[in-house]
């Protein structure tokens, strides 16, 4: 296999960034990660590119994960158990499901990506995660030339955290995810913990949803708050909600009383980082050619023309006002190439 040279990488991260590849494979099938000609080499895998900050050129081996396909491989009495191919869009997936009857990713439905970059960044909106309906998914690693499975147990899933990214494979390459098979229950209930989605319930006086009802509430609630990366481009939500201990959550909620906090399992409390950034005064506002976003704090934009030096200024500008106003500090979500 003979890679491409010099591949333009600007129309495959949704923050339309400029940058090239060395080298550059479009893998569409698993068996084409097996070709020595891969070996040994320093490695990026990508997906859909929407949690990518695209620094400049890179050197290393862009693998492009482009593997197809959607299917029920088994089912039994309270689940279907469905696979998808690494390559699928994550949204057009989560549609597909839902046109074949098979309930449970609603709650995920807009996020954009690919499939197999799901479990990496466990990815979570209004009230679900990844984490909560995968099965088992299928790998390739480079180092042992071999194809492996990892069960939901041994995903190590947290909050957009995963053994993937834990190990440092998102990072290095060693490890691809080639496929993913979730567990979706056959006794389905709807998912409206989030206000947002059950206030769009209510103004369409829905009071039994279905799956389809759900998925159109995310998808509205979505479309209101967040930019098209096709019209403005963007890597959706830029920082992760900080958790905290309980003592700092208190003491900021003294403060702050209008700060939305939410206790986690271990004790903790995660804050909303959208709501400290626009308190901080960067909603709406602009640096050089990027900025926070008008609508949602929360989200980075590029206003045209961009590169990865003029988001790290205001990746470092927001999390410095932020920390100074609240002694909170901010961790990105993007990686960083």
């Amino acid at each position: 296999m003979i890679p491409e040279r010099a591949v333009d990488l600007l129309p495959f991260n949704t923050l339309a960034l400029p940058g090239h590849a060395a080298r550059y494979v479009r893998v569409t099938e698993a068996a084409q990660l097996a070709d020595p000609g891969l070996r040994g080499a320093a490695r990026f895998v990508l997906g859909g590119g929407s949690n990518l900050v695209l620094t400049g050129d890179v050197e290393r081996l862009v693998l492009h994960m482009a593997i197809p396909g959607r299917r029920c491989v088994a089912e039994d009495a309270q689940a279907w158990y469905i696979e998808a191919g690494a390559g699928e869009p994550w949204h057009e997936f989560v549609e597909w499901t839902l046109t074949q009857g098979y309930a449970g990713l609603e709650n995920l439905a807009l996020i954009p990506g690919t499939v197999g970059a799901a479990p990496v960044q466990n990815i979570g909106a209004y009230g679900l995660e990844v984490g909560d309906c995968l099965h088992s998914l299928t790998a390739w690693d480079f180092e042992k030339q071999a194809f492996f499975t990892v069960d939901r147990d041994n995903c190590r899933f947290a909050y957009r955290d995963s053994l993937f990214k834990q190990e440092g494979w998102h990072l290095d390459g060693r490890v691809v995810i080639v496929a993913v098979r979730f567990r979706l229950p056959k006794a389905w209930s709807p998912n409206m913990r989030y206000a947002d989605v059950a206030q769009a319930l209510e103004s369409r006086a829905i009071a039994r949803p279905s799956a389809r009802d759900i998925a159109d509430a995310v998808i509205a609630v979505r479309r209101r708050k967040l930019p098209d990366p096709a019209l403005i481009p963007n890597a959706g939500s830029f920082f992760h909600n900080p958790v905290v201990d309980a003592e700092s959550a208190t003491r900021l909620r003294a403060a702050h009383p209008n700060l939305p906090c939410y206790p986690q399992a271990d004790g903790r409390v995660k804050l909303a980082a959208g709501w400290l950034i626009d308190q901080a005064g960067w909603k709406g506002k602009r640096l050089g050619p990027v900025g926070m976003y008008e609508k949602q704090a929360l989200v980075l934009v590029n206003h045209g023309g961009a590169r990865g030096d003029d988001v790290k200024q205001l990746m470092a500008a927001v999390q410095g006002d932020v920390h100074s106003r609240f002694g909170v500090a901010l961790t990105p979500e993007p990686v960083f190439l």
